[in-house]
């Protein structure tokens, strides 16, 4: 039985979400999906090209233009991009609001109804609204939950019943399918699921978020390409000797999560308090936004240019940590305004750009235990998502689907664990368990 993230290996018996192989059978879910990876795929790569467009055009936009119409320019499209992305948000789907992933957990357990026919158009627009002007968010929250709504809309395509069981095990495949195609990760979107969702490991729930997971990534691959997100090119496989830098990369990552939690609920609440008009939260977020891309275009948005470049380690040492500052501030300012956005993308910027910080300071106090310092950039990225989401398999995996560097997987290992440690005895709560508590009573 499920008892609150108790999993139990029993696929015989019902959970208390009714899911067991008396109510669904794996052959009856597979079609199903099937249909959800495929539809999910392609609403995530269309929302993932529509960003990379929009991101890449205002950076080149931006780069061209003299300094003074510049600053209008990238302020402008910040403060309207982030207004509208708001004001849609709280005028047509407040659950939208943020990565949408704590509503989707609040869905799985029975606390709140999903509305897909609402959720799909306003998560997407909104989404492209505050991410394309330039807010530093990320798109793997919003095609986490456009996926789940995806689940639910085709559950009503084939008409299933309205239960405790089947439907929610279509709207966490649909979440995994999100995840998968996001970051063509489809094992990771699989155990993200397992891990996070906590619906319980029975067959019905591994197969069909397995299925959707890969279905979803196929149809992304074809749409956007086959290549890793970020493709690391003649990148040193770390060796034993990277590991006790990897310890103490982990443990600062720890620390640097329960920071990273503490202040997004501080943001959050420091917005709620300050009680504007959506359209002027939103641009107020955008503004700030537009501001730091006015000053460094590749700063704002997305950060995947940014990230890039911290992977390769070509920034240099006295701008990386102003562009950690930068991106945290951004992170925060953006996600607190309440507009639609993930965190996944903002973080594992963060953690990339600590990650070669260390990186590169072992590498000028200890040269034989970091001789390449762009190595410690990826073992960043997987700690910080594990300090915050407290979803180690999940960081593990992702970062390797993410790089396509299976080697790395020793290092990860260390670096996460040791970042989940740090977390869990400072007694920090995971952050999405965390909004899903807050969330409860409030109306954003």
């Amino acid at each position: 039985m499920v008892n609150h993230g108790r999993i139990s290996m029993d696929s015989h018996s019902s959970t208390e979400f009714g899911l067991g192989t008396a109510e669904v059978k794996r052959r009856h879910i597979l079609p199903k999906a099937l249909v959800i990876g495929l539809v999910a795929g392609l609403l995530a790569s269309a929302f993932r090209i529509a960003l990379q467009r929009s991101e890449l055009a205002r950076i080149a936009w931006l780069e061209r233009l003299p300094a003074l119409p510049g600053f209008f320019v990238a302020v402008g499209l910040g403060v309207l991009g982030g207004g509208i992305g708001v004001w849609l948000v709280r005028r047509m789907a407040p659950e939208t609001s943020g990565s949408g992933i704590p509503h989707l957990k609040s869905v799985v357990l029975g606390e709140e109804q999903l509305h897909w026919r609402r959720v799909l158009p306003v998560k997407f627009a909104a989404g492209l609204s505050a991410i394309g002007g330039g807010m530093a968010l990320g798109r793997e929250g919003p095609t986490i939950q456009m996926g789940g709504a995806t689940g639910l809309m085709v559950s009503s395509w084939f008409r299933v019943k309205p239960g405790e069981g089947e439907r929610k095990a279509l709207i966490s495949a649909g979440a995994g399918a999100g995840l998968a195609a996001a970051f063509n990760a489809p094992l990771a979107g699989m155990i993200f699921v397992l891990e996070e969702l906590q619906l319980g490991l029975t067959p019905v729930i591994f197969v069909a978020a397995f299925l959707a997971s890969v279905t979803a990534d196929v149809v992304c691959r074809v749409l956007t390409g086959e290549t890793p997100v970020f493709a690391l090119h003649d990148v040193h496989a770390p060796s034993l000797a990277a590991l006790p830098v990897a310890l103490i990369l982990g443990g600062l990552a720890g620390l640097g999560g329960v920071v990273f939690n503490r202040a997004l609920i501080g943001s959050l609440d420091a917005f709620r308090r300050l009680a504007w008009p959506p359209f002027a939260t939103g641009a107020l977020a955008g503004g700030i936004a537009g501001l730091a891309a006015w000053l460094y275009p590749a700063s704002s948005g997305s950060g995947g240019l940014l990230a890039e470049r911290a992977l390769a380690g070509v920034i240099a040492v006295r701008w990386v940590l102003v562009l950690l500052a930068v991106r945290f501030i951004l992170t925060m300012t953006g996600y607190g305004s309440g507009a639609a956005g993930g965190i996944f993308a903002p973080l594992l910027l963060i953690g990339a750009l600590a990650g070669l910080a260390v990186g590169k300071a072992a590498h000028v106090l200890v040269p034989s235990l970091a001789p390449h310092a762009e190595i410690f950039a990826v073992l960043g990225m997987g700690a910080l998502l594990t300090a915050i989401v407290r979803a180690p398999l999940t960081a593990i995996v992702l970062m390797i689907e993410l790089t396509g560097k299976y080697d790395f997987m020793l290092p990860l290992l260390v670096c996460c664990f040791a970042a989940y440690g740090v977390a869990e005895a400072l007694g920090d709560t995971p952050i999405y368990e965390a909004l899903r508590e807050r969330s409860k009573g409030t109306t954003r």
